[in-house]
C-alpha cells in the first residue's frame, strides 16, 4: 500500500503503519481518534443490535470506517 508512514517505536526501530483514514476498519481507540468522539460513546453506539458501523470479531469490536463516515454525516447529534 502506498499510503504507509514510516515511524520510530519505543525501541527506536522504524516501524511502518498505515493512518486511520486508510484503514478499513478501526479498534475503538482509532476510532476515538479519528473522530473526536468518546470511548463510552462509542461502547453505547455499538452495543445497540442494529448498529450498521460495528463488526464483531469475536468479542471485539471493529468501526467500518466508511460506513461510520457516511453514518456520522447524517447524523444531527449523537
Amino acid at each position: 500500500m502506498g499510503n504507509k508512514q514510516t515511524e520510530l517505536n519505543n525501541s527506536g526501530n522504524r516501524v511502518e503503519t498505515v493512518p486511520v483514514w486508510v484503514k478499513p476498519y478501526l479498534t475503538i481507540d482509532e476510532a476515538t481518534a479519528y473522530t473526536g468522539i468518546g470511548r463510552d460513546k462509542l461502547y453505547e453506539m455499538t452495543s445497540q443490535e442494529k448498529c450498521p458501523f460495528v463488526l464483531w470479531v469475536g468479542n471485539r469490536r471493529m468501526i467500518k470506517r466508511r460506513v461510520f463516515d457516511e453514518y456520522i454525516e447524517k447524523m444531527y447529534s449523537i
